[in-house]
């Protein structure tokens, strides 16, 4: 390997300085014994990214590297890793969701009712959160606390030099994204190759959202964002790595695996039972400050769109 580089002869002029260059892989295990900062040369992500890449994803990566070759086995069980970790949160989202699924009927209800007044339907459906002592945002702040380490995958594995050259099924290199099928045209947004990785991702995540969408409450046009999202993927991920696009395919593969254990394990007539009772409990009960606020806001914007029908 050879090197050439000019440096501007005023730099050594009474400059005492030692100068140290590295030739070597730009590997985040080595890098980081060269100099101090050295091993920023890979990129990781910003803030909590780089902090789950750095000591999460690297060092159970490295240690499963110590005894397994094979680094498409590697990918596999370290998604079982990470979704066995995240199990407690998942299981959190899903007792959430099950919680509105049963409140369901009574929400129709309440919509049914006011006919289209969705402040008034809004308004009184925060009501029933606060009988029932759900938080409607319950089945989602778990979710939502699991996307950094679905972003920090992003970087590691397109990073990871340790993946180059590497071979899994018919992927020639887990480190850039597989090809099964070079195409005579590009395609705007996607490319001039077909990854199969990326269709199974993408297959695997519409009948995941599918799946999921059989117990979960979203309607309307939240539910159709959802496969379009999936799609977008498909063009997003079709050039991206291919150790990436096999972990969210597992990934996906796994969490499905979930749901199907959650229905069996969550008892939704115990859940409702509780409900009720909940609601029985807190039925003269004062609202709290923030409900009262909501309602004073909600009764304030009310009367301002009658005033403004008025005029």
């Amino acid at each position: 390997v050879e090197m050439s580089m000019n440096m501007p002869y005023g730099d050594f002029i009474g400059n005492q300085t030692n100068f140290k260059f590295y030739y070597g892989p730009n590997n985040y295990s080595i890098l980081k014994n060269v100099a101090p900062d050295f091993s920023e040369n890979v990129e990781m992500g910003w803030s909590v990214l780089r902090w789950i890449n750095k000591y999460a994803i690297i060092p159970i990566f490295h240690f499963l590297e110590k005894y397994i070759s094979n680094y498409g086995v590697i990918i596999i069980i370290m998604v079982f890793i990470v979704r066995l970790v995240l199990s407690p949160l998942t299981y959190k989202s899903h007792i959430g969701m099950a919680k509105m699924r049963v409140l369901k009927p009574e929400l129709d209800e309440i919509k049914a009712k006011h006919d289209g007044d969705m402040q008034k339907a809004q308004q009184e459906q925060m009501a029933l959160y606060q009988k029932v002592g759900i938080n409607p945002l319950s089945g989602c702040i778990p979710m939502v606390l699991q996307m950094p380490i679905l972003f920090a995958m992003f970087y590691f594995f397109p990073n990871s030099i340790e993946l180059r050259q590497e071979a899994f099924l018919w992927a020639d290199d887990l480190s850039t994204y597989d090809s099964v099928l070079n195409l005579p045209f590009t395609i705007p947004f996607y490319g001039d190759h077909v990854s199969l990785f990326t269709l199974l991702m993408t297959a695997s995540t519409i009948l995941y959202t599918w799946s999921n969408s059989q117990v979960t409450t979203v309607q309307g046009p939240m539910k159709s964002l959802q496969y379009l999202m999936s799609i977008m993927f498909l063009f997003f991920l079709n050039s991206y790595s291919s150790g990436l696009t096999f972990y969210y395919f597992v990934s996906n593969i796994v969490s499905f695996g979930q749901i199907s254990l959650f229905r069996k394990v969550i008892n939704e007539e115990k859940i409702l039972t509780k409900l009720e009772e909940n609601k029985k409990k807190n039925a003269n009960k004062k609202k709290s400050s923030f409900q009262q606020r909501l309602d004073d806001a909600m009764k304030a914007q009310e009367k301002k769109k009658k005033e403004s029908k008025k005029k």
